[in-house]
Formats: structure tokens, sequence, C-alpha cells
């Protein structure tokens, strides 16, 4: 009588703490649908119109055309990163833009992933790496 007792209260304490583990959760979505559109949506697009604009480019980026272009000259070589089977690396001159947004307006990575179309925590690894 005693083993029965104790059997049922083993298994009742085994029932309790599998149900007190909760279940691993896996990822549903691994990249939201519209950052993947990032070359249609990108702020590189409004890129390609400031250049008819000098005045809007200098003050998006804090610096003339021919500055960035430079400087991005300058950088590349230290900032370019290379596709994987996983995903495509996010090029150089977004990398650029992206910190140099931060930089002229101080905003939240949070924020900053709607202009640039770049997640946040790729925007946490990417702009200090850049400065």
């Amino acid at each position: 009588m005693a083993s029965t007792d104790d059997a049922l209260a083993i298994v009742g304490l085994i029932l309790a703490i599998k149900k007190l583990i909760k279940p691993k959760r896996y990822r549903t979505v691994w990249c939201k649908n519209w950052l993947r559109k990032r070359e249609q949506y990108s702020h590189i697009n409004l890129l390609n119109e400031l250049r008819f604009a000098p005045k809007d480019w200098h003050n998006y980026l804090r610096m003339d055309e021919e500055t960035y272009l430079k400087l991005l000259s300058m950088v590349t070589p230290f900032i370019r990163k290379r596709d994987t089977v996983m995903r495509q690396a996010i090029p150089p001159h977004e990398r650029l833009t992206a910190t140099l947004r931060f930089l002229a307006t101080g905003r939240s990575y949070e924020d900053l992933k709607y202009t640039t179309i770049i997640s946040p925590q790729a925007l946490g690894v990417i702009i200090p790496e850049n400065m």
C-alpha cells in the first residue's frame, strides 16, 4: 500500500514539474517581410532623388555629395561584409548612410529602422562598427 502511494506521489510530482516547465518557443518569422524589401523602400532611393537637390542632400547627411562619395571610397574596404548562404550583406553605402543619419539626427535605432529598412539589432552592430 505504501509503495502505491509513493508511486502516485512520484507520478503527481513529475506531472507538476512538467507543467511548470515551459515548452521552447520557436521563432516563427526569421525576418519581417517589409525588412526584406530593403532595395524597394530604403533611404538609398531617397538619396538618388536628393542628388538633384544639393541643399536637401546636405540637410539629409550634413555633407555634400562629393564629400560623401570620397568618405565612402575611403571606408568601403573597412565596412564591407560578405554575403552568406543565409542572407545578403548590407552594402557599404547603406551602412555608411545609416551611421551618418544616426550621427546627424541622434535618433534611436528603433526609429532609424523605418527610414533605413535595417533591423534595430543590425543597426546596433553597424553603427558602433562604423564609428
